[in-house]
Parts: C-alpha cells; sequence; structure tokens
C-alpha cells in the first residue's frame, strides 16, 4: 500500500519536535523558507517543552503526531 505524502509544514513540525525532545540546538534547523522553518522552530520548542515536564519516550510519542498551528 502506497502511502500518500504528508504536508510539508507537518512534516517540519514532527522533524522539529523530535529534534526538541532530544534536547538538540534549534541553530541546526534545515529550512530556510519561512513558513517551514516557522513550522520547525514550533515543533522544537514543544519538544523542549516535553524534554523539560519529562514526556520522554513512549510517552512524547502521542505529542509528536499533534500539529498545534495546523
Amino acid at each position: 500500500m502506497k502511502r500518500q505524502k504528508r504536508d510539508m509544514t507537518d512534516r517540519a513540525f514532527t522533524k522539529g519536535y523530535q529534534t526538541g525532545a532530544s534536547g538538540r540546538s534549534k541553530d541546526i534547523c534545515p529550512h530556510t523558507e519561512p513558513q517551514l522553518r516557522q513550522a520547525w522552530l514550533t515543533g522544537w520548542r514543544e519538544g523542549r517543552v516535553d524534554n523539560w515536564e519529562g514526556l520522554i519516550g513512549i510517552s512524547g510519542l502521542q505529542r509528536a503526531n499533534k500539529a498545534p498551528f495546523l
């Protein structure tokens, strides 16, 4: 079964969340387009907050799939 490609902003958010949840720096954002960069940084911030609150691993997985800005 083929999977449809996800929206690029959704993908940027998810990748940013994963980066933030792992504790890495926001300076490694790979996007230069403003909309994608904003989505990535929003995901990064959410991931950092979840990391600080201890929502990592399985408990943080559900949060990673929710994009609040859409």
